[in-house]
């Protein structure tokens, strides 16, 4: 298993294409968003939807809720450079004209078209088009019978037999092109849901906390539901539901599966110290400084930004490379070896041309270039870190001398 990828195995499901995109089986989880633009404006649709692509997102999803969204989407499709979902809500005949637009997938809620002959015949128009449908429970769009037969609340076990119920209405006309979300604004109620539903179908699942509001709260419940699964080998495609630019979910989305190693890094994972005592510059301001170069860089190498230089680079010896700060100036390393001194207005320009370099070149051809200044670096390296421990000692908090102030005071209250 190469470093960093994931070491929880996935629960079998099926694969089926979303356009060319595999969705399931063994194929890379994927992320999606959807547009926020009307749909009916293809121009700006597009604009959005190249946008999204190029922030990570595999399939984006369009409304389609009138006859001119549905025109739109017969533009929109052939220029996507990713597969288009066309979600449907009340009216099923947008559901037909989204398929004679050429979409590469519906989305539909049972909770909202809930007769019989209109869910089949959309079913086998996308049946006979190779068109796969994503069953869509919503928790707050429950069938109405669903809701009253489980107490009058939205409860796991309502979602998972409304999405049975979808399911049953497909395999009457042999539909099986399938693929299931029941989302939930409420974490523990999402994640109990996709449990159940995960034991009881190997159609692929896709994972999201629907309305989970604007960053960082939504940020929050949204990592929390879709992580918690994810670690359980639940889900092969995910979205953020943000009130939030839709760029942000892909991002977010990408950055996920990267972090937990279930997808092949695409861009610099920056890691940085919380700052201590011990810090001899602003890492706030120079990680957020760091993250800002980076951010259009399609560099796939961890990076590290450390305070100082008495434990940063062995803390971050795992990085690709990174640089501490000692004495004003930087102390660059390349997998924990240091390998030169820069300025500490140079810091993170030289972070980017040694990225770069790394990413074209490699680590030994870096560890390489650096044989003429590897000694002279280590030895400011540690002068640093002896003149940091002097002046800060190894308790650079003082909180060992705090600790030692309380238990006096401690017992002098006692004494009293």
């Amino acid at each position: 298993m190469e470093a960093g990828a994931a070491s929880f195995e996935r629960q079998k499901t099926r694969q089926i294409m979303v356009g060319k995109v595999p969705v399931g089986g063994e194929s890379p989880i994927t992320v999606q968003s959807m547009t926020t633009t009307k749909t009916h404006d293809h121009e700006a649709t597009l604009q959005q939807i190249y946008g999204l692509a190029a922030a990570g997102a595999d399939i984006v999803r369009c409304t389609c809720n009138s006859p001119e969204a549905a025109e739109g989407l017969a533009r929109i499709v052939p220029r996507s450079p990713v597969p288009i979902v066309a979600d449907i809500h009340h009216q099923y005949l947008r559901a037909l004209e989204a398929l004679e637009a050429g979409v590469h997938c519906l989305r539909l809620n049972p909770g909202n078209i809930r007769k019989p002959e209109h869910i089949k015949l959309v079913a086998q128009e996308a049946k006979d088009r190779n068109v796969p449908i994503r069953i869509g429970v919503n928790g707050g769009s429950l069938d109405p019978a669903l809701y009253k037969k489980f107490g009058d609340q939205v409860t796991a076990e309502a979602m998972v037999e409304s999405a049975k119920q979808e399911i049953g209405y497909f395999e009457d006309i042999g539909f099986d092109l399938i693929k299931i979300s029941v989302k939930a604004s409420n974490v523990p109620l999402m994640i109990e849901a996709y449990r159940q539903l995960s034991e009881v179908t190997d159609f692929p699942l896709h994972l999201g906390v629907t309305e989970a509001g604007p960053p960082p709260g939504g940020i929050v419940k949204a990592t929390a539901g879709i992580a918690t699964l994810l670690s359980e080998g639940i889900g092969d495609t995910i979205r953020y539901s943000l009130t939030a630019d839709p760029v942000q979910e892909a991002k977010l989305g990408r950055q996920l599966l990267e972090v937990m190693g279930l997808r092949k890094r695409k861009n610099v994972d920056l890691i940085a110290c919380p700052s201590c005592g011990r810090a001899e510059i602003d890492v706030y301001k120079i990680a957020q400084d760091a993250q800002d170069a980076f951010e259009d860089r399609k560099i796939p190498l961890q990076v590290a930004v450390m305070g100082c230089v008495v434990n940063g680079p062995g803390e971050a010896r795992d990085a690709d490379l990174g640089i501490a700060a000692g004495n004003k100036r930087g102390h660059l390393f390349v997998q924990g070896q240091n390998v030169a001194v820069v300025p500490e207005d140079e810091m993170v320009s030289t972070l980017v041309e040694w990225a770069e370099y790394i990413h074209a070149e490699g680590i030994e051809a870096a560890l390489d270039r650096a044989k003429s200044t590897k000694a002279a670096a280590r030895k400011a390296a540690e002068e640093d870190r002896q003149r940091n421990l002097g002046e800060r000692g190894e308790d650079a908090n003082d909180s060992e001398q705090l600790v030692h102030l309380m238990r006096n005071k401690s017992r002098d209250s006692a004494a009293d």
